[in-house]
């Protein structure tokens, strides 16, 4: 399925059903009079999180979405019948702007929360209401009130504990394939990964994460190069960053930190109030394909450097799994 994450829209709430004029006429009933019923209420417009939605893309072939509209009064004082709402259901993290004046409206944080947008129409007074002791033929009624329109912004920002970054062919796919349920496109060659994944991670019989997998940055992206900075909305939510890098093909350990460098300054570059502070847990990827000696050379040394934990890990022989996804809980927790 396509990933999709910014929309526009156009909504409505339902018109009111206009009030009748009718008046009661029977053979044999000598005192006729008014008997025109009122309309109905249109539909409310409303907004509602489905975590089983993960993309925006349902809305690329529907641009207008309006509740019904209430239905007019009837002869023999009969009422019209309501309209029904419109429900429309987003994924869970979608932010619903109005695109008219940029106002945030609200955040769908969770699933099955709803958002009231706009109430449908009032309905329109049938004539039988405007009946007085002087006015015993009223010959007006009341036109239902209109519909509420707006224009509306989407934009979807993934929720997870956890996100992984690194430069593409860090290990992010693997990683995440190997840890939780979720199963990206692995190939050995750049940007394998061109939309955000969310996998669920098991970390024991009680606790579980969500983790995200973003497509990998690469130097100057916030200038466009590479895909961008324009999934790095995707990972604000998260409690902390697994940042990957690897080290099987480089020439020594500065060249490692040259590598973590590039991506911390790209997401700096983002948002630094956003990532300056946040939580990170740096690995060393694809270690089995590196000697014992070389593993705890590029760990001594980037530890030292950074000053910070360096942990080395594999997806393929699981060497450090469990440990990792310890310290990404610890690491939620903790926040």
């Amino acid at each position: 399925m396509k990933f999709i994450d910014e929309v526009n829209i156009q909504v409505s709430s339902g018109k009111g059903g206009d009030g009748s004029v009718s008046f009661r006429r029977e053979k044999f009933v000598p005192y006729g009079g008014p008997d025109g019923g009122n309309g109905a209420n249109g539909g409310n417009l409303i907004f509602e999180g489905d975590e089983n939605i993960n993309t925006l893309v349902h809305f690329r072939g529907r641009k207008f979405y309006k509740a019904e509209d209430g239905e007019a009064g009837r002869g023999s004082q009969m009422d019209g019948a309501t309209g029904q709402d419109m429900v429309i259901k987003v994924p869970v993290g979608t932010l619903i702007f109005n695109s008219d004046d940029g106002t945030l409206i609200d955040d769908i944080t969770a699933h099955g929360q709803q958002k009231f947008i706009a109430e449908g129409g009032r309905g329109g007074l049938g004539n039988t209401y405007f009946k007085t002791p002087t006015n015993q033929a009223p010959r007006k009624a009341q036109a239902g009130q209109p519909a509420i329109e707006f224009n509306i912004r989407l934009e979807l920002k993934l929720i997870a504990d956890i996100a992984l970054v690194g430069l593409p062919n860090a290990g992010k796919s693997t990683l995440i394939s190997s840890i939780s349920n979720s199963r990206p496109k692995i190939a050995d060659y750049p940007f394998t990964t061109l939309t955000p994944n969310l996998g669920v991670v098991e970390v024991d019989k009680e606790n579980s994460i969500v983790v995200a997998d973003i497509p990998g940055l690469i130097e100057d992206a916030s200038e466009g190069k590479g895909l961008g900075h324009q999934f790095l909305k995707h990972i604000e939510r998260t409690s902390a960053l697994v940042h990957l890098i690897d080290c099987s093909m480089l020439i020594d350990p500065e060249e490692a930190m040259g590598d973590y460098a590039v991506i911390r300054n790209e997401l700096l570059k983002y948002d630094h109030d956003q990532f300056y502070n946040k939580p990170e847990i740096i690995c060393l990827t694809k270690i089995d394909a590196m000697s014992e000696e070389e593993i705890n050379e590029y760990q001594k040394f980037m530890e030292e450097n950074l000053d910070k934990r360096v942990l080395p890990i594999s997806s393929v022989s699981g060497r450090n799994m469990d440990l990792l996804k310890r310290i990404m809980l610890k690491t939620k927790e903790s926040k």
